[in-house]
């Protein structure tokens, strides 16, 4: 599709940028036909080639799967078939001794917390809160607990909560689930500043890939402007 007016595309704003730190040589691209020749050389001969695949090839089949070597070649839809991208051509298996958390809930801090996604939002919520549609479907950031777990604690859906871990304090707005465990409170990331779920996540890291432990760690949850939370 065209852009409306004076509306420029990535791939002008990228060779743009390259240009003003100096390297506009390489990046004298007209459009992205020619970022896609560079991807062909580039990836030639990798586990991801792409060397065979043209726009031509893939107009004419509906699409083409990497690794596509040369031209002439189908395409992969399916890989792993014959051989891994290993020197035996065999899968590599490591076994892996699973660790509880870093931490659980205890009498202070009675739930579990986890953070995760909403649909009509993407990462940190900047672009998608400017879009209105998107805005209605989830315009503030919740805490989700199942019903039975809001009882215990005298709370009802829509009430404003405060959430707190060992690190820090945030508030929300109360959204009662049935689908969600007894023993969880599930917030999604996309917001900050008071409403940042991530100022209470724990910093322990996986001791192999070093991922943060931001899915699971104790929490617990008071009517917004207590300072005696659940489990006190």
């Amino acid at each position: 599709m065209e852009p409306p007016p004076g509306v420029r595309t990535d791939l002008e704003m990228l060779c743009a940028l390259a240009g003003l730190l100096g390297h506009g040589r390489q990046f004298g691209f007209s459009g992205p036909g020619q970022v896609f020749e560079e991807l062909r050389r580039a990836s030639a001969g990798g586990p991801a080639d792409y060397a065979g695949i043209t726009y031509q090839k893939i107009d004419a089949v509906r699409g083409v799967f990497w690794p596509c070597p040369s031209e002439d070649h189908p395409g992969t839809p399916r890989l792993f078939t014959d051989r891994f991208f290993t020197s035996s051509g065999k899968a590599r298996f490591h076994a892996v001794r699973h660790g509880p958390p870093a931490e659980a809930p205890d009498h202070e801090y009675p739930l579990y917390l986890t953070t995760g996604r909403l649909l009509a939002h993407y990462q940190s919520g900047t672009q998608t809160r400017r879009v209105p549609e998107l805005l209605r479907m989830a315009e503030d950031a919740i805490a989700q607990m199942h019903p039975a777990t809001a009882r215990r604690y005298d709370l009802s859906d829509g009430m404003p909560v405060s959430l707190s871990t060992r690190r820090g304090t945030a508030s929300f707005t109360l959204r009662v689930e049935p689908g969600i465990r007894e023993d969880t409170v599930f917030v999604p990331f996309h917001w900050g500043g008071e409403r940042s779920v991530n100022r209470l996540t724990h910093p322990a890291l996986d001791p192999v890939s070093r991922m943060p432990e931001f899915k699971v760690c104790a929490v617990k949850v008071a009517r917004a402007g207590e300072t005696k939370g659940a489990g006190n």
